[in-house]
């Protein structure tokens, strides 16, 4: 989760593990892998998932060196050119190198998407859109996420949140270079998705917090404090995401939402006392829906 200009870059751009996973069973994807195996020898098999590990392990140049080893098989050549597309995408986020996104845009554009299986499918279009975000395209970038949240298989919730935090700080950073209706409509788009992943998963964490940054975005103050008061008291229903969200939805809200709130609800001259009073309610919302090691902590520090 990223939301505006009142967060530093997180969620996807930083915080979310680059871990190689898709739309499909995993079960299935191993079967597959499997009969590869049978059909052209381990040799460059062995490089190839040696390649997947190394990625996951956040070893970009290792898992560079191996895929590029794994292309010595003309059958694992398109996979092999999306690691190595996906590894320099994430080498330039850590290093902002410009020769890496070029790099990674000359290896996607190689990729034969008929020589991936279904998994790699849709890591292909998520690297895409990945390009395109880092290029300056939130525009075109949203687009490919979308696609990919399509196809997302919705027992990976893993995988969703990662794709779905994507499309939102797409299309947030689209409406950034917006105004006006425009910029509102966008936001608009992002409430509307988050409502509807909502309705799917109530544990979602991008979505309760992609929910109050999007009513913000579109001038709905008072949506936006709502549905952080919701997204607060829904958060250890996010499971392990449950401390960064609430983090997320507390800077939101103190850094924007109030004061924002404040000059619109508060008669000339009176803002600081709206603002005192809109932080203590939320203070005593975050007490209210403490966890219990905190309400614990919080009550031996008394």
């Amino acid at each position: 989760m990223k939301g505006q200009e009142v967060r530093q870059p997180n969620g996807i751009a930083t915080g979310w593990p680059p871990v190689y996973i898709g739309g499909v069973d995993m079960r299935n994807a191993i079967l597959l892998l499997v009969v590869t195996i049978a059909t052209i020898g381990a040799g460059p098999q062995d490089d190839l998932l040696r390649a997947r590990q190394l990625y996951n392990q956040q070893l970009y140049n290792l898992a560079i060196d191996s895929a590029a080893a794994a292309r010595r098989s003309p059958q694992l050549a398109d996979t092999a050119s999306l690691i190595v597309a996906k590894s320099l995408l994430e080498r330039y986020r850590r290093e902002l190198d410009a020769a890496d996104l070029s790099a990674a845009k000359t290896e996607l554009q190689q990729i034969h998407p008929a020589g991936l299986i279904p998994i790699d499918q849709v890591e292909l279009t998520i690297a895409l859109g990945e390009l395109l975000y880092f290029d300056g395209q939130p525009g075109a970038a949203a687009e490919e996420f979308e696609m990919a949240l399509d196809r997302v298989d919705p027992r990976n919730p893993g995988a969703r949140e990662r794709v779905l935090d994507w499309w939102a700080n797409a299309i947030d950073r689209q409406a950034q270079m917006r105004s006006g209706a425009e910029r509102a409509t966008l936001y608009s788009r992002i409430v509307v998705r988050m409502e509807e992943e909502l309705g799917r998963n109530t544990g979602s964490a991008v979505a309760s917090y992609w929910l109050v940054a999007g009513a913000r975005g579109s001038g709905d103050l008072d949506r936006a404090w709502d549905a952080a008061f919701a997204g607060w008291a829904r958060a250890p229903l996010t499971g392990d995401g449950r401390t960064q969200l609430r983090a997320d939805l507390d800077q939101i809200v103190t850094q924007a939402i109030i004061p924002e709130r404040a000059r619109l609800l508060g008669p000339a001259g009176s803002a600081a006392q709206t603002v005192a009073a809109m932080r203590a309610e939320w203070a005593a919302l975050k007490q209210a829906w403490a966890e219990p090691e905190q309400l614990k902590t919080s009550s031996l520090e008394r």
